[in-house]
């Protein structure tokens, strides 16, 4: 007799039932709006609280569930066009075989002590959550670190945990994060410096469990690769993920290690590049250095106007991409035809992932056609009102969260929804700065699993894990996450 067993649905299905879940909940859930001002501080419109009312119900049908996925590619297209040139760059330096050459000097140089490298990944990882909110740029990250971590004896688990989740435990704690912490500051009318070593202490603080949480999985993978939670997929990926391992594919040559000092200056400079230096911290030295450059006779027009580091987006990070092909293209003996046809080849492979970003935004998109999120906001307004200071405070970090799962943008959430709970939080004698770090906490833990979130979904797809497999990872995580956060909030009363 045939034991029946039942197929983890594909991502891509996973994303279209709950957009069409979402459609259906447009006929019930009363449609609403806000009225809405322009914030000066941060040069946004916001809603003004008090102003909800009712409007004609705006119920989704078939047709604009099927046509959200166009409509969110289009939203989305500037990522989607990021991650298929981040395809062929990497297409071109696996061709090289200077990543399968550094991977083995790597596992060569942690042979006994693998589990120190998750540590380091992490906290580094973290830092860029906190300080710049590390998110899109993570998408990039994946096809490097996927390998190393299958070639140390780990799994593909292991390697997103690496970075979503510590990505998003920054995030979650906030400290001068401009589009999290900075937004909600702004509109809260405080310094983006309230609260910080509040937060600063929980991200030591969660980030070390965490590592535990991770080093502990990884740990019994490396001893018995069977109880990975993609056990059944361990051979597929090492096939797919591992180049060759004979001696002349992983033989460090000096034209090798030049492909790879290309590789990691372009992460560097990527990284330099969004952070913003000038608008946020009043760091002009990039912003100078290019006028600079502009200004030198001749040379500076040649060049162009070269914008600023601190002032990029997926524009001129896809720009960066490019260049770099060519440089470790050409590094590698290869001409024009060749690093082109590698290139193509590289972005044909990315082609799932830029189509699940444009899925993920589209059930964003049904939701807000429907006039969802202004009555949920509303609900919340209602549910928070004349609440003791820690049960608001709690209460607001829970109400966060479905808010968070449905609109993925920190600074989206905080544009929505601040004008609202900081008036409420007035009332309830609570800081402003703890609703901002209820806020973002309730943002971080939400975007680790949130099927609108194109950094979720998109990892998940490079790293070929199922939507359910991931929810079932980090199922310990997010008690882990909700128990010290809570913690947090409580103590932020009485300091």
């Amino acid at each position: 007799m045939t034991k029946f067993k039942l197929k983890t649905p594909h991502v891509f299905t996973v994303v279209m039932l709950l957009t069409l879940i979402t459609a259906l909940f447009t006929w019930f859930v009363p449609a609403g709006e806000y009225q809405y001002t322009l914030n000066a501080e941060i040069g946004r419109e916001v809603p003004i609280p008090g102003t909800y009312s009712r409007i004609e119900q705006q119920p989704q049908g078939l047709w604009d569930v099927l046509q959200a996925p166009i409509k969110g590619f289009y939203e989305a297209k500037d990522i989607a066009l990021f991650i298929f040139i981040i395809g062929g760059f990497l297409a071109l330096i696996l061709q090289s075989g200077a990543l399968d050459a550094g991977i083995y000097a790597t596992i060569k140089r942690y042979k006994g002590k693998e589990l120190l490298i998750i540590p380091i990944l992490m906290s580094v990882m973290a830092l860029g959550g906190t300080t710049f909110g590390l998110a899109e740029e993570t998408l990039s990250f994946y096809p490097l670190l996927i390998p190393v971590m299958l070639a140390l004896g780990f799994d593909t688990l292991t390697a997103i945990a690496v970075i979503l989740v510590a990505s998003n435990v920054g995030v979650l704690n906030s400290t001068v994060n401009p589009f999290a912490t900075g937004v909600a500051s702004g509109i809260a009318g405080i310094s983006i410096g309230d609260g910080m070593f509040l937060r600063l202490g929980t991200l030591v603080v969660q980030l070390i469990l965490l590592c535990l949480i991770v080093i502990n999985y990884a740990r019994k993978i490396k001893k018995n690769p069977t109880l990975s939670l993609v056990a059944n997929m361990r051979e597929e990926n090492e096939k797919f993920f591992l180049g060759q391992d004979d001696k002349a594919a992983i033989e460090f040559t000096p034209r090798r290690k030049a492909i790879l000092i290309v590789f990691g200056l372009t992460f560097f400079i990527m990284s330099l590049g969004v952070i913003p230096w000038g608008s946020k911290f009043g760091i002009m030295i990039f912003d100078n250095l290019a006028l600079a450059i502009y200004n030198i006779p001749f040379l500076g027009m040649a060049l162009g106007k070269l914008p600023a580091l601190g002032t990029w987006w997926f524009g001129e990070m896809s720009t960066l991409f490019i260049i770099s092909t060519i440089i470790c293209g050409k590094i590698n003996g290869m001409n024009e035809r060749e690093i082109i046809t590698v290139f193509l080849s590289g972005v044909k492979d990315m082609a799932p992932v830029a189509l699940i970003v444009g899925l993920s935004r589209g059930l964003t998109l049904v939701m807000d056609a429907g006039g969802m999120t202004a009555t949920m906001l509303y609900w919340g307004e209602m549910a928070l009102t004349n609440l003791h200071q820690g049960f608001f405070i709690i209460s607001a970090y829970i109400f966060f969260f479905p808010l968070a799962l449905l609109v993925p943008s920190t600074s989206g959430l905080a544009t929505l929804t601040m004008p609202i709970f900081i008036p409420l939080a007035e009332f309830a004698d609570v800081p402003p700065s703890l609703v901002v770090t209820a806020f973002q906490s309730a943002s971080g833990m939400a975007n680790l699993i949130t099927p609108t979130s194109s950094v979720v979904m998109g990892g998940l797809t490079l790293a070929r894990i199922d939507y359910p497999i991931w929810l079932k990872f980090c199922s310990k995580i997010f008690l882990v996450l909700f128990v010290t956060t809570c913690i947090e909030l409580l103590i932020g009363l009485y300091i």
